[in-house]
């Protein structure tokens, strides 16, 4: 990856609807070398995907609070069916596996406290191998989003 390929990523994050044109005028480049260099960033997994960043509110997810998860048992089967089990709540917008304790860190909207308690008391603390959770709530984003650094 060379810095016009940087240019095209720092581009593309700023606004992934640019036409292929639009960011070729951008990066000084043609729009043929343009289009070949997004297609290789495409084809090599650089970018893996375009989408739009919706407001949460719009969807009456207006409560978020990231959950700590601390497992009973950490063994390979346990591991396997917990993230599989995790990656299908639709309500877990990140899950991330960490070194050290707690073991996972989720976080989660709702559209209020009562439905996060609903789907704490129900879906979180029954996932396989779970031994503890502990919750924080957010009350505000600082960052959301950034752009990865170029």
């Amino acid at each position: 990856m060379d810095d016009v390929d940087r240019k095209i990523l720092a581009e593309l994050q700023q606004d992934g609807r640019l036409t292929v044109t639009e960011l070729a005028a951008r990066v000084r480049l043609s729009v043929s070398p343009c289009h070949r260099r997004l297609r290789e960033l495409e084809r090599s997994g650089a970018i893996q995907g375009y989408r739009a960043q919706v407001d949460p509110a719009a969807l009456g997810l207006n409560f978020e609070a990231l959950v700590f998860v601390s497992m009973r048992q950490e063994d390979r089967d346990t591991v396997v069916e917990f993230e599989r089990a995790v990656s299908e709540l639709d309500h877990v917008l990140d899950a991330q596996r960490l070194f050290g304790e707690p073991d996972y860190l989720l976080r989660v909207a709702t559209a209020d406290l009562a439905a996060f308690q609903r789907l704490y008391d129900e879906r979180l603390a029954t996932l396989p191998g779970v031994q503890r959770l502990t919750s924080t709530l957010v009350m505000k984003h600082v960052v959301r989003d950034r752009p990865l650094p170029a």
